[in-house]
């Protein structure tokens, strides 16, 4: 299935060691076990890593309803942080919130542990577009294109 998929092949993602939890049509759900590497000067856990779970976690929704062939790629995200993220793992739920022919629109939470309860830490918006399933090869080496002729 894609959504596996996109999970196991993102490097970045790996690295951080976001998990794919669960899923179902139209939703989805990843886990990121906090360590002291992904937290910013004030121990807290860095923006970015809230970030990137949480935009991972709506393409894994979106490509959930998406029709056979197309993969999807992310147009626009947008995060509110509404509290700072410390607790042993980040848990983000994304789900789709409207889909066109063209455009995926896809909404999330990312919460932290407290206790017995999970608190809303940030929530996102995540606008995603479909486009051709392409196999890469990871292992060329693509030079960024000049802006000057």
């Amino acid at each position: 299935m894609l959504v596996k998929r996109i999970f196991e092949a993102a490097p970045f993602v790996r690295s951080l060691g976001i998990e794919l939890t669960s899923f179902g049509d139209g939703w989805c759900e990843a886990r990121l076990n906090v360590i002291s590497a992904l937290e910013q000067q004030h121990g807290l856990v860095h923006a970015g890593v809230i970030m990137t779970p949480a935009g991972h976690t709506c393409g894994g929704a979106a490509v959930t309803i998406a029709p056979e062939g197309p993969d999807v790629i992310t147009v626009e995200n947008k995060v509110s942080f509404l509290r700072p993220a410390v607790g042993p793992s980040l848990f983000c739920r994304a789900q789709v919130f409207r889909a066109g022919k063209r455009l995926i629109f896809v909404e999330a939470e990312v919460t932290v542990e407290h206790g017995t309860e999970r608190l809303i830490a940030a929530k996102a918006s995540s606008t995603l577009a479909f486009i051709p399933l392409k196999v890469t090869n990871r292992n060329r080496d693509v030079a960024p294109r000049s802006a000057v002729s």
